[in-house]
């Protein structure tokens, strides 16, 4: 049994870490940073046996084999290197650096330590991603030719403002991550965004990315969080026919209703019936059962890195390589052109 902590008690830490992290084998919760005091009465409320530190050093003073970083992007760097200064296996939240730079700089100082640095790209752990990705691999559809990822949230609030916030490096580090992981490097990036202005100064609040991988095929990829329009699909053309989801955030909505999956793993993270996807071919259409979401199943993974040396599954490397494509977008953005990588 490992000893985990958690460093920040907002949606992320309370919703998309602490359920998952006590649903999987092999872990222990020892311990949550908190300091605003109606976030401590929270972690109270939801744990009332797992200790409470005000800062990332008491945790580690204590006690704990791994931590998983999930305060706001600007506070990241900082928190990841005193974990990894002090020999800690480290999982940071996405987008675990502001650049691909930096990014470089905290996996250089995981491996001279010889820490184990894994970044939390769950959503490689989504029912609808995960169902797709089965349809690839069983090569139902034959060669993928164009892949459309599409995640619209009516969730303005969530929106973060400043140098390091935007759309564009929250959402789409999940959704690059996707089409990188499902296709492979990318060769050329194009992208658009559309900004608001905020106190902090302007963010872009929603994107389109164009992305040509190195295996041929071609990913479009959007999201919008201002636009009071929640819409999730993937859609997947090839040479055989194609595949298109019709599913949600079936693990948040779960979340956000209160459910837990450790009362129930087994049965945590299918959609229903009536939300499978459509594999089309020449014999007509067919509905594909749903795979398990499972973002418990990072943390197993993890721990099983940290314990045996095995490769957490999500490594800082791929991370960088979503960085990249983000900072590519960025520029093409700003610059209005297709930037090669």
């Amino acid at each position: 049994m490992m000893r985990i902590g958690i460093v920040g008690y907002g949606t992320g830490g309370r919703h998309f870490h602490a359920p998952f992290i006590c649903a999987a084998k092999g872990l222990e919760l020892a311990g949550i940073v908190a300091r605003a005091p109606e976030t401590i009465a929270r972690v109270k409320a939801d744990f009332p046996d797992v200790p409470v530190y005000g800062s990332l050093t008491a945790l580690l003073a204590a006690g704990v084999d791994i931590v998983t970083i999930t305060t706001p992007p600007h506070t990241r760097r900082e928190l990841v290197l005193e974990a990894i200064a002090a020999g800690v296996a480290v999982i940071a939240d996405k987008p675990f650096a502001p650049d691909a730079a930096t990014g470089r700089e905290l996996e250089a100082a995981a491996k001279a330590k010889g820490v184990v640095l894994g970044v939390y790209h769950n959503r490689r752990f989504d029912a609808d991603i995960l169902t797709l990705k089965r349809v690839l691999d069983e090569g139902r559809i034959g060669k993928p030719w164009r892949f459309h990822n599409r995640m619209d949230l009516d969730d303005p609030g969530t929106l973060e403002s400043g140098p390091l916030g935007g759309l564009l490096r929250d959402m789409g580090s999940h959704l690059v991550d996707q089409a990188l992981w499902l296709f492979g490097p990318v060769r050329s990036v194009y992208a658009r965004t559309d900004a608001v202005q905020r106190p902090e100064g302007e963010t872009n609040a929603s994107f389109v990315i164009t992305l040509v991988h190195a295996s041929g095929v071609h990913s479009h990829i959007s999201s919008s969080k201002l636009n009071h329009l929640s819409a999730r699909e993937l859609r997947l053309y090839a040479e055989k026919g194609s595949y298109v989801s019709s599913g949600s955030d079936v693990q948040a909505q779960a979340i956000f209703a209160g459910k837990r999956p450790v009362d129930d793993v087994a049965s945590w993270g299918y959609e229903q019936p009536e939300r499978w996807g459509t594999l089309y071919s020449e014999t007509g259409a067919e509905q594909v059962p749903s795979a398990q979401g499972c973002y418990h199943r990072y943390y197993e993974a993890f721990a099983d890195a940290v314990s045996n040396g095995t490769e957490p599954p999500v490594t800082a490397e791929q991370a960088i390589r979503t960085l990249e494509v983000l900072d590519a977008a960025l520029r093409s953005a700003q610059e209005n052109r297709v930037i090669a990588l």
